[in-house]
């Protein structure tokens, strides 16, 4: 799932692919924010990215891809 996230006073998105589930996201940039933390998010090759939470302009949680097998059309 793609996760974005608004940096104040950065002209680009942090854009990170995450396996964890967009509820667990949500919950860690409420914990983040409320504890006035670094907001710890871990993407799908394992790398770590830190965030203060008093920068985070925004966070937009993508859904779930289904990985799709076969030629067919939608």
């Amino acid at each position: 799932m793609e996760v974005k996230i608004g940096v104040t006073d950065v002209a680009r998105e942090v854009v990170l692919e995450s396996e964890e589930s967009p509820e667990a996201v949500a919950e860690a940039v409420a914990a983040a924010i409320t504890g006035k933390t670094l907001l710890r998010l871990t993407d799908d090759k394992g790398r770590l990215v830190l965030i203060p939470s008093e920068r985070i302009g925004y966070v937009e949680v993508g859904v779930p891809e289904v990985r799709r097998v076969g030629f067919g059309t939608t």
